[in-house]
């Protein structure tokens, strides 16, 4: 039953919320261990779900699934030690919401019905939400409500969207379910004008979550004050979930004839959201924000590689899988950062090289990583992207897209260098490092960094084909 996937790590989680510290601790992690082998039974079987007329094992569905569940095993056993490090109160609340934003996650990934999907995006937020308010200071409680109310508009907004898609089935005297498979099959007897609409709200309202710009406004103070592991799950996965919800919908106007409409606002937003990473990146003082910067240029690229389509779509979805892989090890590092120098701001760093070279290599080698370097898989994904836009003759948007890419390098690798190499004591040779890095804290990072080394050298078919099997139905491939 696929439905369990989901359902174990929501029972755990209000488990979570009555037990003692410990062994709340080893849920968390029992519960990561558990996900990810029901995660690559249904990867294997592809079983059918039992409500069948709401949950379904798709392609993109199946992407993001596995990228779930390896990122949470990771971060679970990254968040035993951290929990021990930091001076988080209510551990077993924090314990709790995790599990809980695992399965509402993994619900989004499985939903199939476009009302279902609403709902289960919607959970999303109410789950986190209490994670990002964990240190329980005033910004924390700011960046809450910022996030609960920006993104409850923006979901308020899918849902019109939704009931557009539902009226251009009434208009055009469709019966058909209203799942994204059926309306898939069924999208040319669909009234366009309406599919039209809905596509504009259901990409404003989802992309509010994602993190597209100009409504990208609460990512940055959410993903600086939630705890590393919370941020990790936040840019790493849950931008993907919000992404899958515009992708399905983007399915249904490529099989209307409407895939022009859709990937031309696709390719807008995209580029509107790389630029606003690049305006804000280059002055930023603060790491976690300069991550969660990063994160808006890299939900840029995936929507600018979905609007292009072709090959540029297959650069998308890699770079999706990639920027989860890679994202996640960063925030990871920056709780490291954050619990060593116990200063959010970049000049309360310095010289993490000598002083934590173990979070120094996993720092760099995703700084690295996500700012296009090859071997890494963000690199091939926007070669793919690039080659894709000059393919369709989109020969200004391409340059728009490698001119911003440039500046964020520069704006990212001028603060990467003070953290790693600048005097750390700056006058005050008092200064110390507070945190002893055990390999706990350490060795995920570096797993993530490798699996995404390895995928880049190394694909399975298996994976290889469900990505062509998600592409395919927006137009993409490597033709």
């Amino acid at each position: 039953m696929v439905e369990i996937v989901f359902l174990t790590p929501f029972i755990t989680g209000i488990i979570a919320f009555f037990l003692p510290k410990a062994i709340g601790r080893q849920l968390l992690v029992g519960t990561g261990a558990v996900h990810l082998i029901l995660s690559v039974l249904i990867w294997k079987n592809r079983p059918e779900a039992f409500f069948n007329s709401y949950f379904a094992v798709t392609p993109e569905g199946l992407l993001s699934l596995l990228v779930i569940s390896l990122l949470f095993f990771l971060i679970s056993i990254y968040t035993i030690s951290y929990l021990k490090e930091s001076e988080i109160q209510a551990e077993n609340i924090f314990t709790g919401f995790m599990l809980l934003f695992l399965s509402t996650m993994t619900m989004v990934t499985l939903s199939d019905h476009i009302m279902v999907l609403w709902i289960a995006i919607e959970a999303t937020t109410l789950a986190s939400a209490p994670l990002i308010y964990t240190h329980r200071s005033s910004a924390s409680l700011e960046a809450t409500w910022k996030y609960v109310l920006i993104c409850s508009v923006g979901i308020a907004m899918a849902l019109l969207g939704s009931v557009f898609i539902t009226l251009s089935m009434d208009i055009g005297k469709v019966d058909a379910p209203l799942s994204f498979s059926s309306l898939t099959m069924v999208a040319t007897t669909l009234d366009p004008m309406w599919l039209k609409v809905g596509f504009i709200f259901i990409l404003v309202g989802y992309g509010t979550k994602m993190g597209l710009a100009p409504m990208h406004t609460w990512l940055p103070d959410a993903h600086s004050e939630a705890p590393s592991p919370a941020s990790a799950l936040l840019s790493g996965v849950l931008l993907n979930c919000a992404y899958l919800g515009i992708f399905k919908t983007n399915k249904i106007m490529y099989a209307a004839g409407l895939g022009d409409f859709s990937g031309t606002i696709l390719v807008v937003f995209g580029l509107m959201s790389i630029l606003a990473a690049a305006t804000f990146i280059l002055k930023q003082n603060e790491y976690k924000r300069m991550l969660a910067y990063s994160s808006i240029e890299n939900m840029g690229i995936i929507a600018f590689g979905t609007g292009i389509g072709g090959i540029a779509a297959y650069g998308a979805m890699i770079c999706m899988i990639h920027h989860s892989l890679i994202k996640s090890s960063l925030f990871l590092s920056s709780g490291n950062i954050l619990l060593g120098y116990g200063d959010r701001m970049i000049k309360g760093t310095g010289d993490m090289v000598s002083r934590m070279p173990k979070t120094f290599v996993a720092f760099f080698g995703g700084f690295a990583g996500i700012s296009g370097f090859p071997p890494f898989g963000i690199f091939i994904g926007e070669m793919f992207i690039i080659v894709g836009a000059f393919r369709t003759g989109h020969y200004v948007t391409a340059g728009i897209f490698i001119f911003s890419l440039c500046v964020i390098f520069a704006g990212f690798a001028n603060q990467v260098m003070k953290i790693s190499f600048d005097d750390f004591n700056k006058g005050d040779s008092n200064k110390t490092i507070q945190l002893k890095e055990k390999a706990s804290m350490v060795w995920p990072q570096y797993i993530l960094l490798l699996t995404s080394l390895i995928l880049c050298f190394f694909m399975p078919d298996t994976l290889y084909q469900t990505i062509i099997d998600a592409v395919t139905a927006i137009g993409g491939g490597l033709k």
